[in-house]
């Protein structure tokens, strides 16, 4: 119950990356055009709320991060509801609402929601709104919009609700002990169905816009069999007829000032937690020249730093975007001449957003280009909010309603195919789109912060002192738009270009390199990750098993580096076995590490290792061929089982999250199915309860 008729409801988000705040921010601003008040917080925030006393109905935007985590944010909040000494009705008075996001492609999918979900429910809260589960491997925008759409009609009922019974009334819906409000998310709509929604209802004052093809100048009329094809910069029928439904564009709220700085040079921005700048002192190159990928081995000197690690362990790289983009991006601003100016921020004086702040990952008194440079993910796709703020910027009539079109509830489906599916950044729409000339300011509210890159540790510390290893793909983009050239990775590319002169010299280097004349080792700026479950068992003779194709293998690398060591200084103690499923393309072109994988198996730190090779013919006729890691598992499900069922194993999978890590995942709850005599369900039960033991464990990334 609320509080003196008050439409007031708590606003909760936990980001990893930005989406969830991002989508809270657009319920508060529709809250306010709709008569209720948000009280927005971030979920890490607890001085600032508390569910114990809490009368208002709670909102909550939940990402997922790692292998269907809470992300980082929620981390505070998840700990305190976990306690298992509140009672079974500590929050039998809250009533909520949670919108989860996810990847279907994710073994986990909306998992940080689900956690949180079922936790509420244990603890008495109830629903007064269906949980919602988007997928941004689909896009978000199909669920998060129909969702939020629904939340005004829930708050009403609920509001009215909570009126009748303050007043002692009777509510519409006799039975007292259950919701008011009926879920009304909803159902799951097709990319298809969702562009034939043509109309918003828009009775609540939402701010959103209907447009008539012929309300813009140039729009494109005619007869349909006289359209093109449709394109990123052109439509086709029937959404180059339709009436349009778009979004009230978002409110600008940042006041942005470039002034003349001294010239001083300045040192590369970050703001993460524990960052240090270490040198690379050895570079090696893993594949051969005509592999697919091309995979790197770096070195970095940690000794006199405090960044330690453990094997399994992940951590950050904080990189910056690419020196031509930037300037690239400079230039279509027209501000290359202010590049070196510093950028001084304030908040509108006249601003309609409600709550606004300062954007905390932009430093105060930074130069234009270090904030492009080590602060905003400028290839980050555009959401629809940015692309409505930007049509209002060009100026000519075909680009505005094109631009239109795609921040439109009619224009989901050419969203989703030519913005998001295609990975077109800023720079490729403003390309695509000349007449659009943004100011700095919308650029500095709507591109997210530039994320660290995480990478997994592939040494270990016993066997490196004051080293530190990782490994790598350079990863190669294809062009996102018409017209644009291919390009590499943010991070990875970065890295490689800072790794040739290592490779040049074929040599261990150190900044001490200087002194004779050579240049110095180039630097790289790293961060410690959260602390991983990803470890290696305290326990020595716990068997474990390894499954980690291409750079996959990477942290166990770190693992049977400690273990080696560990049996040195522990002659006769007994270790358990470890198995390792590695798998690549071609045995002579990208088998990483092959040596080094041999030599443990000849000291017996690797007791058994079973490579598969997807695109080389199989070793022999009539032999089993096993392309990737999970015919490798079926091949040997009853050594798998017996030490995972029987023995107390542990299993690891690290790698691709998209293919591979299902596709093990499948094949684990196919392999424990036919060796314990279970059905699918059942099996899928123990490799769920496997996990919650933290005997199955993933690091696995898209």
């Amino acid at each position: 119950m609320c509080r003196g008729g008050s439409r007031r409801f708590l606003l909760l988000y936990a980001t990893q990356q930005g989406q969830a705040k991002a989508i809270a921010e657009e319920i508060g601003a529709q809250a306010a055009a709709r008569g209720f008040s948000a009280d927005l917080h971030c979920m890490s925030e607890l001085d600032k709320y508390d569910l114990k006393t809490e009368t208002a109905p709670l909102v909550m935007v939940v990402s997922t991060t790692g292998t269907g985590d809470p992300p980082d944010t929620a981390r505070p909040f998840v700990k305190k509801i976990q306690d298992r000494t509140l009672p079974i009705d500590f929050l039998a008075h809250l009533w909520y609402g949670l919108l989860g996001l996810g990847d279907s492609e994710y073994t986990y999918f909306c998992n940080g929601g689900k956690i949180i979900d079922k936790r509420l429910q244990e603890l008495g809260a109830q629903h007064f709104y269906e949980t919602g589960h988007a997928d941004d491997c689909v896009g978000l925008e199909l669920v998060v919009e129909p969702w939020i759409e629904g939340l005004w009609a829930a708050l009403t009922k609920h509001f009215a609700s909570s009126r009748g019974k303050a007043d002692g009334s009777e509510a519409p819906e006799g039975n007292p002990s259950t919701p008011l409000t009926s879920p009304v998310m909803p159902a799951p709509v097709s990319i298809e169905a969702q562009t034939q929604r043509l109309s918003l209802d828009e009775s609540a004052g939402s701010g959103a816009q209907a447009l008539e093809p012929d309300a813009v100048d140039g729009g494109q009329t005619g007869a349909p069999d006289s359209m093109p094809e449709p394109s990123l910069t052109r439509s086709g029928p029937p959404l180059a007829l339709a009436t349009l439904t778009i979004p009230a564009p978002p409110p600008e709220y940042l006041q942005v000032c470039l002034e003349e700085s001294p010239g001083q040079e300045e040192s590369p921005v970050t703001s993460v937690d524990g960052a240090v700048h270490v040198p690379i002192t050895r570079a090696v190159q893993l594949t051969s020249n005509d592999a697919v990928k091309t995979a790197l081995l770096l070195e970095l000197d940690v000794s006199k730093s405090a960044f330690s690690y453990q094997p399994g362990d992940a951590f950050f790289v904080i990189c910056p975007n690419r020196d031509a983009e930037v300037q690239d991006l400079l230039r279509r601003l027209q501000l290359t001449a202010q590049s070196e100016h510093r950028v001084l921020l304030g908040i509108r004086a006249d601003t309609r957003k409600k709550g606004a702040v300062l954007p905390q990952h932009i430093p105060r008194s930074c130069s234009l280009r270090s904030i492009l440079t080590w602060c905003l993910e400028i290839r980050a796709i555009p959401k629809k909010a940015f692309l409505r703020a930007l049509a209002d910027c060009t100026s000519d009539g075909a680009e505005k309603r094109r631009l239109q079109e795609l921040c439109s509830r009619q224009g989901a489906a050419d969203y989703s195919h030519f913005v998001r599916d295609a990975g077109l950044d800023l720079l490729g729409l403003l390309h695509a789109f000349p007449t659009c000339r943004p100011p700095l300011s919308l650029l500095l509210e709507h591109l997210p912060r530039l994320q660290p890159r995480p990478y997994s540790c592939a040494s270990s510390s016993l066997a490196h002192p004051g080293k530190l290893h990782f490994i790598f793909n350079i990863v190669e983009l294809l062009p996102g738009s018409p017209g644009a050239t291919p390009r590499r990775g943010v991070c990875t590319g970065w890295l490689a270009t800072q790794a040739a002169s290592v490779l040049q010299r074929g040599k261990h280097v150190s900044p001490a390199d200087a002194d004779s004349g050579e240049a110095p080792a180039p630097q790289v700026c790293i961060a410690p990750r959260a602390m991983s479950t990803f470890r290696l068992p305290d326990d020595p003779t716990v068997p474990i098993i390894m499954v980690g194709p291409g750079t996959g293998v990477a942290p166990f690398i770190g693992f049977l580096q400690h273990r080696e060591k560990l049996q040195q200084q522990l002659p006769g103690h007994s270790f358990g076995a470890t198995w390792l499923f590695f798998g690549c393309r071609h045995g002579d072109r990208d088998y990483l590490l092959r040596e080094e994988l041999r030599r443990f198996l000849k000291l017996g730190v690797l007791t058994h290792l079973k490579v598969a090779f997807s695109r080389d013919a199989p070793p022999s006729e009539g032999a089993a061929p096993a392309k990737y890691v999970q015919d490798s598992l079926q091949l040997h499900a009853r050594p798998v089982a017996r030490l995972l069922l029987q023995e107390n194993g542990r299993l690891y999978v690290c790698g691709d999250a998209k293919n591979m890590a299902q596709d093990v995942n499948n094949a684990l709850v196919q392999i424990l199915g036919a060796e314990a005599g279970l059905g699918q369900l059942d099996a899928m039960k123990m490799l769920a309860t496997l996990r919650e033991e933290q005997r199955y464990l993933q690091d696995i990334w898209s």
